[in-house]
């Protein structure tokens, strides 16, 4: 009787469109973190940004969200400020365009303040990047286990930076509108998502390796897989045009400012807390943030060892049978986006926001079909959200751990 009962149900659910489904994991999943969030701001103290026990329109304005609201109002300096032994400092420069320049045109549109026009944008990206990570994950994967893929999305330990004022979900959507373009090889369209995706957050240069990656095999494997003309010049094209993209900013800055290292100058600043002033030195930065964790945790040498260990294992990572289920090009994505955490930036605190553009890997996490499996999955998934919103986004008063 129990299972006659269930199977109209069973029924309606087979027949429930793609979408309605991702949209009620969405639902779901901003319930459970916006409470979480919620609870977190009744426990928050006076701080920088918001006083005590701010409401979550406040709550979601911290930290860099104030950088994005700068740019929005206000634009970018036209000279580079100086700390006062004559380096570069903090600005808006270190933030892309793209997310705070959207807001501002709704805000015209709408004559409504940044605080929800903000977080509204951000909601409808994140649900716009959780329907583009299935249709994204159906592509080489079943439907169920695609839509696994979507709960851990929603419900990862990063999920909250998706309905606070930041790029993240935007460019999410984006970066995942152009992994689903690549794998259907469809060049053309690419131009504009690449164009915006890199005046979002960084991506042009490791998305540009991720493309080279792709016509090179593509070449190499012409004689079993058709490479027409056609393709192979649109996909280069796309590939030199990302390429170029990825150093848009910088000569943006460049041109407004007058100085050449305007962008990477104003980025360093951030560093600067860390381990002081230095040039942009490719990959240098792990081995400097190991130096420098390995005197503030005590690890010593060992610092260098963990450093070599993670890098090894990424590799591997990435060639488990799991792995290579999402196909070459998705895995070309991983290998390309590492590479360029490598080698331009520092491990610290926002290092983990910075992990997030690996969502695509959660394809590889969403296969196992154990129920006890992918229960456990989600419960230590919302546990991570609360780890890293008391980590890194809760402020405590002096606070070395920004998102």
């Amino acid at each position: 009787m129990a299972q006659r009962s269930l199977t109209p149900v069973i029924v309606r659910y087979r027949l429930t469109p793609w979408w309605v489904r991702v949209i009620v994991v969405w639902l779901v999943s901003r319930v459970i973190t916006t409470t979480l969030m919620v609870v977190f701001a009744g426990w928050q103290q006076q701080n920088p940004w918001t006083g005590a026990h701010p409401d979550y329109l406040s709550f979601a304005q911290l930290w860099d969200s104030t950088w994005y609201h700068i740019v929005a109002v206000g634009g970018y300096p036209s000279t580079l400020p100086l700390t006062a032994d004559g380096h570069v400092g903090e600005s808006a420069w270190a933030f892309l365009p793209a997310y705070p320049m959207l807001v501002r045109a709704l805000m015209v549109v709408t004559a409504l303040p940044w605080d929800p026009v903000s977080l509204f944008v951000s909601f409808g990206f994140s649900l716009a990047a959780a329907l583009m990570f299935y249709r994204l994950m159906h592509m080489v994967l079943p439907a169920e286990t695609a839509l696994f893929s979507v709960v851990l999305f929603c419900v990862a330990p990063l999920s909250p930076i998706l309905q606070v004022s930041y790029a993240e979900s935007m460019y999410l959507f984006l970066l995942a509108l152009a992994l689903y373009l690549l794998l259907q090889r469809r060049y053309a369209l690419l131009f504009p998502v690449v164009a915006i995706m890199a005046l979002t957050r960084p991506s042009g240069l490791a998305f540009a390796l991720a493309l080279a990656l792709h016509v090179a095999h593509r070449w190499f494997t012409r004689k079993k897989h058709e490479f027409p003309p056609v393709e192979a010049v649109l996909s280069i094209g796309v590939t030199l045009f990302s390429l170029l993209m990825g150093f848009a900013w910088t000569i943006i800055a460049w041109g407004v400012t007058g100085s050449p290292s305007a962008y990477t100058d104003t980025e360093l600043a951030w560093r600067s807390s860390y381990i002081g002033y230095s040039p942009l030195t490719p990959f240098a930065g792990w081995i400097q943030g190991a130096g420098f964790w390995s005197e503030r945790s005590g690890l010593g040498p060992f610092a260098y060892v963990l450093l070599g260990l993670l890098v090894i294992s990424a590799a591997i990572a990435l060639l488990l049978p799991a792995v290579r289920r999402l196909g070459l090009d998705l895995r070309f994505w991983l290998a390309s986006y590492g590479l360029y955490l490598l080698a331009v930036f520092f491990p610290q605190s926002s290092t983990f926001r910075l992990l997030v553009p690996f969502f695509p890997a959660l394809g590889a996490v969403a296969i196992p079909r154990s129920r006890i499996y992918r229960s456990v999955m989600v419960v230590l998934f919302i546990a991570g959200q609360f780890g890293w919103l008391y980590i890194c986004w809760w402020s405590d008063g002096y606070d070395w751990t920004p998102p």
